[in-house]
């Protein structure tokens, strides 16, 4: 046997007399009173779950399908309560339908025992009638109530009266009558309670989808149309009908013992809907002079929907369906106009979500220009800042040193003696006839408060290296006056066309081995050669762009020319522009390098 370990540890005894009904697994007699506990040689009861009227309600273990299932005791003795238990065991033993609780031939049987343990020599007997059914798993549409207080959806009760007018037709054709149709007696198997907030939102016009498959319980009230009665499996002495009433569901004429028929289901499952529907108890709704229900005012429903339930409800019984039959007609109108209903809304709904869309669409591609264009100028006016304030360190710290550097050049005496021992050095190593003066300490002055100006900066993600980049301004601006020098004394020597040429080149690069040399100690991050070809290159370029447009007198764009011991004032004046031009240059330079070149040449992936 093969039974889940959770139902191995407790059995119940239905005896209701037992003093302790509970008992351990695996004994085939309660162990208190004797009464067996295994009821027709397959049922084990694990737990009470209810009792309510003339019965208790019991999970059992069926050891012959290893599922579980729902035991009925009845509990009432009278002839007239056996007939109804006869009568509902007939009922589901002889109806096949989904929405019915299913009951076989031998689901329906008596546990005799005796007045003592041993149950011999004793007449006097009593016994238990047990009814046992399938176990539906769901909520009932009580519980459904009890969580939607405000109301269900339309959609969604309409359904669940299809289904149930669906089994009232199966019912109802075999002349038999529920006679206890209401929210606790209608159940919605497979659905949690704890799921209704998902049933509801998984929303379909589809029938059966979704929205739980509706089943029909407790058919102790069931009655018969026709004189035709079910025989009981007992002989019990015949009684007169028994009413059985539900207050707020039960129609007038079965409350006060008179002729009943489909129409009174009809009755009690038309309130049960309007509960669904409003979230009120149907007899708070009633008119105290006319006993309607006025109902319509809390809920907007579809109007043949709502003409069908006032139908169903009316208190007079001719005004209400005669067949399950005539509902379903009036049903099938009311999915007719649903069915056009959804198809123009969806429709609507189809171009309203198409509109919308684009829409979002055109919203989110302005938003996108908007932050593109967002990001562009903030990077365009941040990287012109950068490259601006680099422009103007440069050349305030060109200046400074080319002004220090003139007056220890050619006021001091420092120059000369400068000039001296460079010359002696350059002899050593060059054959080249150079002659270096006083300038040099101007060239190196220069470039050291150039390489300071553009490193204080700390733009383009370079390190603030002060000494590094003064000492390589200072080599890069003396190797670029040299090649100027060179030029200048190379022009007298050379006169064929092609090395002049070559030779005029050569002085526009000057300027740029100066800058060159000098970025390479900035303390850039990475690559730093590629930075300073780039300015060796760009620096030449923008000088003959200025020399070509005539916005500066040509002396203002050359190395330092002194024609005296001392420079003029219109001498020193240029000397100072030329190294502010020729530090703003170089921060220039470094800006359209970082900000355009090297971005270009890392999608081009060259580097």
């Amino acid at each position: 046997m093969t039974v889940h370990q959770s139902l191995l540890s407790k059995i119940h005894c239905i005896n209701p007399h037992c003093p302790n009904p509970i008992q351990a697994w695996g004994n085939k007699f309660c162990q208190n009173c004797g009464t067996p506990v295994l009821l027709n040689h397959r049922y084990i009861p694990l737990q009470k779950i209810s009792t309510g009227g003339f019965s208790k309600i019991y999970i059992v273990w069926d050891q012959k399908t290893q599922t579980k299932r729902i035991l009925k005791v009845l509990l009432e003795t009278s002839p007239k309560a056996l007939e109804l238990f006869d009568q509902e065991a007939s009922v589901l033993e002889s109806v096949r339908h989904s929405g019915i609780p299913k009951v076989e031939l031998e689901d329906y049987f008596h546990l005799r025992r005796g007045n003592s343990q041993s149950e011999v020599g004793h007449s006097s007997q009593w016994f238990l009638p047990c009814l046992v059914m399938e176990k539906i798993d769901g909520c009932t549409l009580e519980e459904v109530i009890e969580q939607y207080p405000q109301g269900c959806p339309d959609d969604y009760v309409i359904d669940w009266l299809s289904q149930a007018i669906e089994i009232l037709w199966e019912l109802h054709r075999r002349k038999i009558i529920h006679r206890d149709i209401k929210p606790s007696n209608l159940m919605l198997r497979g659905v949690e309670i704890s799921s209704l907030g998902n049933l509801f939102k998984t929303f379909s016009h589809h029938p059966r989808k979704n929205k739980g498959e509706l089943v029909i319980i407790d058919f102790g009230g069931v009655k018969q149309l026709n004189d035709y009665r079910i025989k009981p499996r007992e002989t019990v002495a015949k009684c007169s009908t028994t009413r059985l009433v539900s207050p707020g569901y039960s129609p007038p004429e079965q409350i006060v013992g008179g002729e009943i028929g489909p129409f009174a289901d009809f009755y009690a499952l038309g309130r049960t809907c309007i509960h669904l529907l409003t979230g009120q108890y149907p007899a708070d709704l009633e008119d105290f002079s006319s006993g309607k229900l006025k109902w319509r005012h809390l809920k907007p429903v579809n109007s043949t929907l709502a003409n069908l339930l006032d139908d169903m409800v009316s208190l007079d019984v001719s005004q209400r369906p005669a067949t399950a039959a005539e509902v379903q007609v009036r049903l099938a109108k009311i999915y007719r106009q649903q069915k056009r209903s959804l198809g123009r809304s969806a429709f609507g709904t189809r171009v309203k979500n198409l509109l919308k869309l684009q829409l979002i669409n055109i919203g989110n591609n302005i938003s996108r220009l908007f932050r593109a264009i967002y990001q562009i100028v903030h990077q365009v006016v941040a990287s012109c800042l950068d490259t601006i304030w680099e422009m103007i360190l440069g050349g305030v710290g060109g200046s400074i040193g080319a002004i220090f550097g003139l007056i220890f050049a050619y006021w001091s005496g420092v120059g000369d003696r400068f000039a001296s021992l460079f010359t002696n050095f350059w002899f050593l190593v060059s054959d080249l006839p150079l002659t270096i003066g006083p300038e040099i300490v101007v060239l190196g002055l220069a470039g050291f408060g150039t390489g300071v100006g553009l490193t204080d900066v700390g733009g383009f993600g370079q390190r603030r290296r002060y000494w590094c980049a003064a000492f390589m301004g200072m080599v890069g601006y003396i190797l670029g006056g040299l090649c100027w020098q060179f030029f200048q004394v190379a022009s007298s020597i050379y006169t064929t066309t092609e090395d002049l040429i070559i030779l005029e080149i050569m002085g526009k690069l000057s300027v740029g081995v100066g800058t060159g040399f000098m970025t390479l100690g900035l303390g850039l991050r990475k690559h730093r050669l590629i930075y300073a070809f780039l300015v060796a290159g760009l620096t030449p370029i923008v000088f003959v762009s200025l020399e070509q447009l005539n916005i500066f007198p040509k002396l203002f764009l050359e190395f330092i020319v002194v024609s005296q011991s001392q420079p003029n004032l219109l001498e020193f004046l240029a000397s100072i522009t030329f190294f502010c031009l020729l530090g703003c240059i170089g921060g220039f330079c470094l800006g359209v390098s970082h900000y355009i070149i090297i971005p270009i040449l890392r999608r081009l992936g060259l580097h």
